[in-house]
């Protein structure tokens, strides 16, 4: 019997996700950090109240959210996801008022970016399963919480997926390294959350370039957005194996990739492979 295990793209048995929230101006310079060492990241804003009249107070620090305009070039090539319109918590509002602030800032997500925007955040990271049903029902695909567990594991319920830390968590480059040196399976994921003005408050910008400056650029790391990893892993978990497990077909639009007895194999999308 054949050994056959899951790979991420191109391979890899590790991947990088980054989730970062409210819009605000510190994302500016957060992106260029992730861009300049090639990583990936979600950012979850708020469309009702992405403006720059939207400011608040942090330990002396102004925090102001950007206007929309212009938004479409800053997040190019990252994702962009629903933090629902004003930001409330959801466990404190009506089920239909739940629906709409999911909903329309959905809506109007996918009118100024021009993509169907199929994740979320949970505003103040608060869920309960009836709020689950309705992220379910506006096609929202995937919603992610604020609880750390520190492990570098794959999500097991995408409506409660929980990162692996903040990034002001005091473990978080010692979890970086230990992630680097990581060798060998199972498939592995690290996911660090947390807002950009947290470096403008915290003052320690330091932090998140030394952060990106060790686990980007690495070729063993695939690196992805919140929404390509799901849709990566659902993919995966559609390949069709024959019964003997020689054979395997791929049925979604993703090239998928496996081992068979430690010997990396891409399943194109579409095809049947003999293994």
């Amino acid at each position: 019997m054949k050994r056959i295990t899951n790979l991420w793209p191109g391979g890899r048995l590790k991947a990088l996700t980054l989730s970062y929230d409210d819009g605000v101006e510190q994302d500016r310079s957060l992106v260029e950090i992730f861009n300049k060492y090639n990583l990936k990241a979600t950012f979850n804003i708020n469309s009702g109240i992405q403006s720059e009249s939207s400011i608040w107070n942090d330990k002396g620090v102004t925090i102001r959210r950007m206007n929309a305009f212009g938004l479409e070039e800053l997040y190019d090539g990252h994702e962009v996801a629903v933090h629902t319109l004003t930001h409330p918590s959801l466990v404190d509002i009506p089920h239909e008022l739940v629906l709409k602030e999911i909903i329309e800032d959905k809506k109007r997500h996918e009118e100024q970016f021009g993509y169907l925007v199929r994740g979320m955040a949970y505003p103040f990271g608060t869920y309960n399963d009836d709020v689950i049903e309705v992220v379910k029902f506006c096609g929202i695909e995937y919603a992610r919480t604020v609880n750390q567990h520190e492990q570098f594991t794959l999500p097991d319920n995408y409506y409660k997926w929980h990162p692996t830390c903040h990034h002001i968590n005091p473990k978080l480059m010692d979890l970086t390294q230990a992630y680097i040196q990581k060798v060998g399976g199972p498939l592995s994921l690290i996911f660090v959350w947390g807002h950009s003005y947290e470096f403008a408050v915290d003052n320690n910008w330091e932090l998140i370039e030394e952060f990106s400056k060790q686990i980007g650029n690495r070729s063993e790391i695939w690196y992805a957005t919140n929404i390509q990893v799901v849709d990566y892993l659902k993919a995966q978990r559609r390949l069709k194996y024959s019964t003997d497990c020689s054979m395997v077909y791929n049925e979604s639009s993703l090239s998928i990739w496996i081992s068979v007895d430690d010997q990396a194999h891409e399943v194109m999308p579409g095809r049947t492979v003999l293994l």
